[in-house]
Formats: C-alpha cells, structure tokens, sequence
C-alpha cells in the first residue's frame, strides 16, 4: 500500500512539474516578457559533506516555479566517519571499524515544484515547494570479522546498492543580492517514502557450517531501526536484503546567478534591480 501511494505521489508531482514547462509559454502571455529567469546555484552546506548539488530553476510566472536538483558524492569514506562510527557503534569496536572503511557514492535527482507566497514573487521570498527525490547509494568495503576455534580469523567484504524514493515539503526562501547573485536557504526540507537494497559478498576460503553461524550473527548485530533485514548465509559468503521507510530532511543555503540577468544587459538589467 505504501509503495502505491508513493508512486501515485511521486507520478502527479512529475506530471505537474513538466506539466508546467510545457505550458510555459501560455502562463507568459499574462507576463512582462522580462520576467522570464533562469536560475543555475551551488548548494554550499553540501560540499563539506562531500556532496556536490547543482539546482536549475525555472521561473514560470510571479508566483510559481519548477526547479530540478542534481546531487552526486563520489566514492569515499563517510563525512564525519568518526563522529559517525562513535554513535552507531556503542562501544562495538568491530562496527566502528567497519563504518570507518566502508565507501559510499550516491547520486539523487529531485524535482520540485514552488509556489512564491509573497508579494515580490518571480522568484524572491518566501515560498513553498512540494518535491518528489530518487536517491541511489553504492556501499562498497562492508568488512564482517568472525572468528572460530577451528579456522581462526576471517572476514568476508560486502558490498552493494540502496535505492530509495521519497516525497516531501521544502519551506524556503530566496532574495536577490545585487543584480545577478541570488541567494536561496532551504529552511526546512522533510521528506518521506521507501528504499530497498541488497549487498553481497563472497568469502576468500569456504565456510564451514560454524564459520557461517559466526557470520550470520555478526551481521544481525547489526542494527537498522524500521528495517525489514534478511540475512542469507552460505559456503560462499552472504547476501543481505534491506527494505522499510526511507526518510530525511532538506536543508542548505544555495548561491546562484540569475542567467538572463548575467546574459542580457538593457531592459532586463533595468527589471532586475529589485
């Protein structure tokens, strides 16, 4: 039931957004031609987590406008590993190491659509936005020690991909800093839906029956709140299946130009000195 609703959601939020591009044009007739604008911003909060985020804007009319947001992180170790792994691990050295060698890459596509609430509108002030987002992870270097009395130690490296979709509400706000940079700070994003990933890894030697038990226990340890977890185990390593709710929250600030203003000098230069 969730996942229906979730591509109900995420079909009407996508028919809507391009719904409006391609009427574009229409909506512009009731419009100073000079009001058209093209917005292309850097999402700055983002770079420090290793994420770089691109948003293009497209102002439809005083109060409305579509925008389509581009993420991508390269792989690398996670931001702030150790802060991270402290949290997550409680103590558990074998899972604060494992956070800290683990890779992660992701990219994710989001597009919204914003009504400008203010009186200023074409772009500047307050505004709300209705969004819909795909993200797509890659882990790689998942390493599960184990240990027996028979074999001694072990470790088996898993590695694999989590897709997620979810929909949310972003409440904003942009101004205009001069002629041509503007400024746009994501207040509050919150945003809901599903994911689902597998991993998988094969094992350097085969496992025995205990060497498989001692793995399969290491790997239900770890704990994934909400998340429905199915651990196979066998000679050849293990496959680890997540699926549950996915969610998040949108925050930043954004810096940009205004491409028709940066472009075109005369009347539009005159418009745009709000």
């Amino acid at each position: 039931m969730m996942k229906s609703q979730l591509m109900k959601y995420r079909s009407l939020l996508l028919v809507t957004c391009f719904a409006m591009l391609a009427f574009q044009p229409a909506i512009a007739q009731n419009m100073e031609e000079d009001n058209h604008s093209n917005i292309i911003k850097l999402n700055l909060t983002s770079l420090p987590l290793k994420n770089i985020s691109l948003q293009y804007e497209r102002i439809l009319s005083k109060k409305f406008a579509a925008a389509l947001s581009f993420r991508t992180m390269p792989k690398s170790t996670l931001p702030f590993k150790n802060a991270f792994a402290n949290s997550i691990g409680d103590g558990d050295a074998d899972i604060e190491a494992a956070i800290r060698m683990l890779k992660v890459s992701n990219i994710a596509i989001t597009p919204e659509f914003r009504w400008y609430v203010g009186k200023k509108g074409y772009g500047r002030g307050f505004y709300i936005a209705p969004f819909y987002r795909y993200s797509h992870y890659q882990v790689s270097d998942i390493v599960v020690n184990y240990e027996t009395t028979l074999s001694g130690p072990g470790s088996v490296s898993l590695s694999g991909d989590l897709n997620t979709h979810t929909g949310g509400l972003l409440f904003g706000a942009q101004w205009l800093l001069g002629k041509r940079i503007m400024l746009d700070w994501w207040i509050l994003g919150p945003h809901y839906g599903a994911g689902n990933g597998s991993f998988s890894g094969v094992s350097s030697r085969p496992l025995n029956a205990l060497e498989q038990n001692e793995v399969r226990n290491e790997l239900e340890n770890y704990d994934i709140p909400l998340t429905n977890k199915k651990v196979t185990v066998n000679s050849s390593g293990a496959v680890v299946d997540l699926s549950g709710p996915w969610g998040g929250v949108r925050a930043g600030i954004s810096v940009g130009m205004d491409s028709a203003t940066a472009l075109m000098e005369g009347p539009l230069g005159n418009v745009r000195e709000w």
